[in-house]
């Protein structure tokens, strides 16, 4: 690390590498610094007993295609493939889908005897959508306009975007419907080679668009003098900066990194008072024996034993619902490896104060009931497993520092203070998983762009 950066991004999340990589593009000297081991933020990685474990590589929309292309290079783009097959299995259906609109309006049609015309009318509404407007209506409120008792219906259309951001039906309609939107383009899509592919391509290409980037570096402190950034303080030394990208969790940057003298009583009244944590995840990790191989059953698996949808069960303690990530050699060609990954929603506060006994067996049961339930996709699951692994909320606060584990970032009414903060101090700028829109693979990378622009602006300004 140098003495002084035009810009310091504090975490290396998508959302803080592509800041990264756009401002040292530009010119500027970047200096990246990640608390963790290694880049990536929630979309990363580790290995166990010769297995390879993705955090995040569940799926994402074809706009992550265009986004790559433009701001991380062909090579990336190239890498985005379709999923091969997304399946449900609840109470109230079974099926398989290719998570299109075209898809999803022939099975609204045969399967749940809906009008297609009702159900043109549902998705032409969510493309008229735009986060810039008015938060307008509740999702509830948008399900029950165009399809009102259906609540299969909506476990269709609602369940998929719980599990990938916690959003609810008591979110604005705008928060769902750009996310979901995005989706029914062209269905889900994943990296060929794994996130650790992707990590090392961006490691590389950061390093050779000139930006620094250190990990273990900790961002203890962001400084201010006269209302602007002035430096920031990583593992105990002070670094100059003319700005700062806070690519962490939008409390701690607040209240933590900078601390509430900095802000005006307004906006942290208004902060205290709307902004909302949103839920956080356990993840189970599976890892096949060698030599063992798993059928095709599809890459995602929306399983559920809940009798209708609700996202309070989601995310409750008691386990009812899980997504399966499955990950199959064609995923990291040249391999046999045959990987699950079970997420489930969570609440931190369910984790939070167990004693280290307690929450080394809640650990080990939510691993067991896991392969419990899994046992119903696969018979011999327990028999072809050679490694387990269980993350909690507790696991996401201590990897990312987000207060809870928030691995959804904030509610919606948390974007406007996200984009707010440079009003607030000079130089001061926040990319992440806020307002829901902006979480998930596609918003993060976009997001840093956004926020990279607003801060290239800001030093392209006059010298103080």
């Amino acid at each position: 690390m140098k003495d002084r950066y035009d810009v310091v991004v504090v975490g290396a999340g998508l959302g803080g590498m592509t800041a990264a990589r756009r401002l040292a593009h530009s010119g500027y000297r970047v200096l990246l610094a990640e608390q963790h081991a290694q880049l990536g933020g929630l979309a990363t990685f580790f290995r166990r007993r010769g297995h390879i474990f993705d955090v995040s590589l569940h799926g994402f929309p074809i706009g992550m295609q265009k986004s790559f292309r433009k701001y991380w290079g062909r090579e990336f783009a190239d890498a985005v493939v379709p999923v091969r097959g997304i399946r449900f299995d609840n109470p109230q259906f079974q099926l398989e889908t290719t998570f299109d609109r075209e898809d999803f309006t022939r099975l609204l049609h045969e399967r749940f005897g809906l009008d297609p015309a009702r159900v043109g009318a549902f998705f032409d509404a969510l493309a008229r959508m735009n986060y810039y407007d008015d938060a307008g209506p509740r999702t509830r409120e948008l399900f029950d306009r165009h399809f009102p008792g259906h609540t299969a219906v909506w476990r269709l259309l609602m369940e998929p975007i719980t599990y990938a951001n916690g959003s609810t039906l008591d979110e604005p309609a705008v928060s769902y419907g750009i996310v979901f939107g995005n989706f029914m383009s062209k269905g889900v899509y994943t990296f060929l080679g794994g996130t650790d592919r992707l990590i090392a391509m961006m490691a590389a290409a950061l390093t050779a668009g000139g930006a620094d980037w250190e990990t273990n570096a900790c961002v203890e402190r962001i400084l201010t003098d006269g209302g602007r950034v002035r430096a920031v303080v990583v593992n105990g030394r002070e670094i100059g900066a003319r700005a700062v990208v806070s690519n962490g969790s939008l409390p701690r940057t607040v209240h933590g990194l900078v601390g509430d003298g900095a802000f005006g009583r307004d906006f942290l009244d208004g902060f205290d008072r709307e902004v909302r944590l949103s839920n956080s995840s356990c993840q189970v990790y599976i890892g096949i024996k060698p030599g063992e191989r798993l059928e095709p059953m599809g890459d995602l698996i929306f399983s559920s034993t809940c009798p209708e949808y609700d996202a309070d069960a989601i995310a409750a303690p008691h386990v009812t619902s899980r997504t399966y990530s499955v990950y199959y050699p064609s995923i990291r060609p040249g391999t046999d490896q045959y990987t699950i990954v079970a997420s489930m929603n969570a609440r931190g506060k369910d984790w939070d104060g167990l004693a280290p006994d307690a929450y080394r067996a809640a650990k080990r049961r939510l691993i067991e009931d896991t392969l419990d339930a899994l046992s119903v996709h696969i018979p011999r699951i327990r028999q072809i497993t050679d490694c387990t692994e269980a993350a909690t909320p507790r696991t996401f606060a201590r990897y990312t520092g987000h207060p809870g584990g928030a691995s959804f970032g904030t509610k919606f009414e948390a974007l406007k203070y996200s984009m707010g903060l440079p009003a607030q101090v000079g130089g001061l700028f926040h990319t992440g998983s806020t307002g829901i829109i902006m979480s998930g693979w596609l918003g993060s990378m976009n997001y840093g762009i956004i926020t990279a622009n607003q801060a290239e602006k800001y030093l392209e300004g006059p010298p103080v």
